[in-house]
Formats: structure tokens, sequence, C-alpha cells
């Protein structure tokens, strides 16, 4: 299968890379920066994907597109501007469209509210949050011909947190998952599991899925 990872250089892009060229799959990662450490059989493109030309490029002939981007700080209008374009891309050429997305929309609990709801983001965190739910919500309202899926991380999930790959996840439609101690984590490893598990058996047709340990 052909899967092309646009942030395929960040924390969770780059596991889902590794993950996706371990089972075999033909994997091009698009970043703006070349990787520090190359994965052996992956394709790296670097350029600036808001350029509707290159990201056209690096979309074409893919049977899925992940996208990964990083929409911190001033990153979130860009990261916003390349996801609704794959969209477009996506539901015109028929390659399936999944998306990493935020944690802040899932419910605390099988009633409400969301965790956005209980625990308010840092100021500077908070744009970041509103590009995920935007995303979301843009994704239910798409025309049936876009095929895509949306995973939701852990509460506890990046580069600054600490994480044990495990080899295993659990699964959740809206509800937070937690553990006996009432935190929610998962590895970058473990999340890219889950998505090549998405991506190789689809389960979640158009739909969200929460993943952690």
């Amino acid at each position: 299968m052909k899967i092309t990872v646009l942030g395929g250089t960040g924390y969770g892009g780059a596991a889902v890379v590794a993950e996706a060229a371990k089972r075999g799959h033909q994997v091009t990662a698009v970043s703006r920066r070349p990787p520090a450490q190359p994965i052996e059989n992956v394709t790296y493109v670097t350029g600036n994907l808001v350029d509707p030309d290159f990201l056209q490029r690096a979309v074409a002939g893919a049977d899925v597109v992940f996208e990964a981007l990083s929409p911190r700080g001033d990153m979130a209008e860009q990261a916003e501007i390349v996801f609704g374009e794959v969209g477009r891309l996506a539901a015109g050429q028929g390659f399936r469209f999944g998306v990493l997305g935020g944690v802040s929309s899932v419910l605390v609990s099988p009633d409400g509210p969301r965790l956005l709801d209980v625990s308010s983001p840092a100021p500077e965190v908070l744009p970041e949050v509103l590009v995920g739910i935007r995303k979301l919500e843009a994704l239910k309202q798409a025309p049936d011909e876009l095929d895509w899926f949306y995973v939701s991380p852990a509460a506890q999930f990046g580069a600054w947190v600490p994480s044990t790959v495990t080899g295993t996840y659990r699964l959740s439609d809206d509800v937070l998952i937690t553990d006996e101690n009432g935190d929610s984590e998962i590895s970058a490893a473990d999340l890219a599991l889950a998505v090549l598990d998405e991506i190789e058996h689809p389960t979640h047709r158009r739909r969200r899925f929460h993943v952690a340990h």
C-alpha cells in the first residue's frame, strides 16, 4: 500500500512512518526539513505544503494520506489550510485521509462533558486545541465521497511526555481512556500500531477513534 505521511518527521508522524515501513508498505514522509535519522526504504520529501503545487505532487498516487502536522504556534493557520486542501484532494482523487488530531473533544464520561470543558488548556496551547476541534467537525460535515478517519491520542501524548512502549493499545470512540491511576497515556510507537491497524483493516470509516494504553 502507498502511504504518505504529512509531518512525517515529527513525533507522531515519524512513528507512523516507521511502523508503516516495518510492515512493508511503500512510504513517503513529507516535511519541511529532512529527518535526523532516515529510515531505510522510506522516501523523504521536503518542501512547503502550503504551496498547492507541492502538496498535490506530495499526495499524488497515494492510497492513504495521514496528516500529522503540528499546529503549534504560528503553524496553526498553515496546518489548517493544508488540512482543508488535502481533504479536497482526497475527495476528488479517492485516497483515504487520516488525521492525527487532539484529545480535547473526547468525553470524560459517556454522557460528557468534553475534556476541554473540565481541563482548560494553557493559553499558548489553545489555538492548537481549537484547530483539532475544527478539523473533526469539518470531517463530520464532509461529503460522503471523502473516506476519512481521525485519531485522538491519549491526554498525555508528545515528545515531552515520558511514555512506555508496550506493544499494545486500547480503543474508544469518544470516551477518554484512563488507567487504574486515572492517567491517560500513549507512546508514539503504540499509537502508530493503532493507526496502521486501521489503515490495513478499516473499522472506523468516517469516524473518530481514541487511543490510549
